[in-house]
């Protein structure tokens, strides 16, 4: 039976549902550019694509890796902890080697660079074996695992980073400045942290659809009790899926120390576990395990970007503090519309009896919340009023058809 991605005709190479994603990014950009009062998808186009090309790179680098991980039928909450955890083992790996000229500001060389990058990403293999460990031998529920991982990993980070710079330094520091040629050149071309997103998305791809391996990965997620009486080996398994993800996240670390110029393990990929899981559940993955596609979750990626940019051109001022309620927001109507059709099927209801009731006045209190901080009160008000009448005429039309 042939791989259900691999299909040679042109008009599967997209889902219809990525078809969707594609106009939706569409629509966004559209709507970016004419409510940005300085229109700078119009003045400063080549500005607007090189940071949203950037940022969305370094987003979905370690969006594959989750990407393989919930096709395994996992989960990895590590992600944000594992970059600081990355970016401090390079810089405190070139303060070791070369403590004089990271202390002067000056180059370490390419040898030092390369060891350094080495290290971080044999970091990231070590910690993805300890998920396969924690999850395959100790019996913990993934999301147990990688949520210790996901506090103790950044806490290490920050430990290392200290105690590194306080044998150098009178002081403890919490950061560590890198200013090497090399790191200043990843920052200053995009096309090269694009050009290995391309190639990850690529090599991702030909894993999951063109290989053994990958078909391994998507009966692991399907059904894990299955895979194993068909004779798969589910833990060597797991144990690249969550290899796999740990340094994809390593490797964005990199990358997030170049365009930065600084290991500050306290701050530095916050958070950024959820816009992972958030770009790969909008491309179409899902959390059960089995189902996920590359193409999938790279449009999710720049999806997700385009929005979090939308923001930021829309609002201005104090953008960063609404961005993890777009992501939220993204992935609960991503997944809503996910079960929609099997919600139909099964003959469920969006807002049943009693809860329903009580959810329409709650959602539309938030959806006029949120125009009120963004838009102002009149803003609020119509969007408290269209989100009453939208849910109760939903409420309705579900109540006829069942009757």
């Amino acid at each position: 039976m042939p791989h259900p991605e691999a299909s040679p005709k042109i008009s599967s190479l997209l889902r219809s549902s990525e078809w969707a994603l594609v106009l939706a990014i569409l629509l966004a950009v559209i709507a970016t550019a004419v409510a940005d009062a300085n229109h700078s998808y119009w003045f400063e186009p080549f500005e607007s694509i090189r940071d949203i090309a950037r940022n969305t790179a370094l987003l979905g680098i370690f969006a594959l890796g989750a990407t393989v991980v919930i096709i395994a039928g996992g989960i990895d909450l590590s992600a944000g902890s594992m970059i600081a955890l990355s970016g401090t083992t390079c810089a405190t790996t070139m303060l070791a080697l070369a403590p004089l000229q990271m202390m002067g500001m000056k180059p370490v060389g390419p040898l030092v660079v390369i060891i350094a990058c080495i290290a971080s990403l044999l970091v990231g293999f070590l910690v993805g074996t300890l998920h396969t460990w924690l999850i395959t031998s100790i019996r913990l529920p993934p999301f147990i695992a990688t949520l210790a991982t996901l506090v103790g990993l950044r806490s290490f980070a920050r430990a290392l980073c200290e105690s590194s710079t306080a044998a150098l330094t009178p002081t403890k520091s919490a950061l560590i400045n890198v200013s090497d040629p090399l790191f200043k050149t990843v920052r200053e071309n995009v096309s090269i942290p694009v050009a290995v997103f391309g190639v990850l998305a690529l090599i991702t791809w030909l894993i999951l659809t063109r290989t053994v391996l990958g078909r391994h990965i998507h009966a692991l997620g399907g059904n894990e009790p299955a895979a194993r009486l068909a004779g798969i080996r589910t833990d060597n398994v797991q144990w690249f899926a969550y290899c796999f993800g740990a340094m994809t996240a390593a490797l964005a670390g990199l990358f997030y120390v170049a365009n930065e110029s600084v290991a500050a393990p306290v701050n530095q990929g916050r958070g950024h576990e959820l816009n992972a899981i958030a770009a790969a559940v909008v491309g179409g993955c899902s959390l059960a395990g089995g189902v996920g596609t590359v193409p999938g979750t790279v449009l999710g990626a720049i999806f997700l970007r385009v929005v979090i940019d939308a923001v930021s051109k829309i609002i201005k001022t104090g953008a960063d503090v609404y961005e993890g309620l777009i992501v939220g927001i993204v992935v609960v109507i991503a997944v809503t519309f996910a079960q929609i059709g099997e919600m139909a099927q099964g003959g469920r209801r969006l807002l049943p009896g009693g809860l329903g009731l009580c959810a329409i006045p709650t959602l539309a209190i938030l959806c006029g919340a949120i125009a009120t901080m963004t838009a102002g009160a009149r803003a609020g008000m119509i969007a408290t009023g269209v989100a009453v009448a939208f849910l109760s005429f939903v409420r309705l039309w579900e109540s006829r058809r069942t009757a």
